[in-house]
């Protein structure tokens, strides 16, 4: 797992004011969280905090967050919420999680496939991914980038489980039984034929009834055409 190191500085000021100098400023305001301690209200640069996103694998990558001020002062910590611009995406705010590099956390963790599965190459079949994070513990310094399940060998019906899954240096959370990727059978649309259960019954045609209703109708015109003579 990298350590990169992001600069940032201590705001002096809390509340909404603050936080919009400072993105005036081309800053990022953010609160840095630790173990039984009061959040601190910090600014980061915002083309440091692009770097950071865009240019490391991964979305747990740890920071050595470095303040003007304290050098010297070792906090090391995860991103733990990002909040974004609607419209331009840019990053408005960001909470960091102090963490020590001796105690196991629990992080979440993206799932990726690979492979194309025998199930969805030959005979049709859909996959579906349940799971798209899971949750690990282990020492920061063992969060994997990604968990990759293969799914070639799964047929229709198939799945992959919590309890299929291992990661090294960890321990995966979440409940044993919960599928991750499964492969279900195509949807096929079933057309309704009179008579089977759930279809309306076909209404029986009368032999003759057309041709009555057509004498009726032309015997109720010629009464009205002789009215008018």
């Amino acid at each position: 797992m990298a350590i990169v190191t992001l600069n940032g500085e201590l705001r002096d000021r809390r509340g909404k004011g603050a936080a919009r100098e400072a993105r005036r400023q081309g800053k990022v305001p953010g609160v840095l969280y630790g173990k039984g301690e009061e959040g601190l209200p910090i600014n980061v640069g915002s083309k440091d905090l692009i770097t950071v996103l865009h240019g490391h694998a991964g979305s747990n990558v740890i920071l050595d967050v470095k303040l003007a001020g304290q050098e010297g002062v070792d906090r090391k910590a995860l991103i733990r919420e990002l909040q974004k611009d609607p419209i331009s995406g840019s990053v408005t705010h960001i909470d960091l999680m102090h963490i020590s590099m001796t105690e196991k956390i629990t992080v979440d963790v993206p799932v990726h496939v690979k492979g194309l599965s025998i199930g969805v190459k030959d005979y049709g079949g859909i996959l579906e991914f349940i799971m798209r994070t899971l949750e690990v513990e282990c020492l920061p310094t063992d969060i994997p980038n990604e968990i990759v399940v293969d799914v070639t060998p799964l047929m229709v019906h198939d799945s992959i489980h919590v309890r299929d899954i291992t990661v090294p240096n960890g321990k995966v959370m979440n409940d044993a039984d919960q599928v991750v990727v499964t492969i279900v059978s195509p949807q096929v649309e079933k057309v309704a034929v009179p008579g089977e259960e759930g279809a309306a019954p076909a209404e029986p045609e009368v032999i003759g009834a057309k041709k009555k209703e057509d004498e009726a109708g032309k015997t109720e015109g010629d009464g009205k055409e002789k009215e008018k003579k």
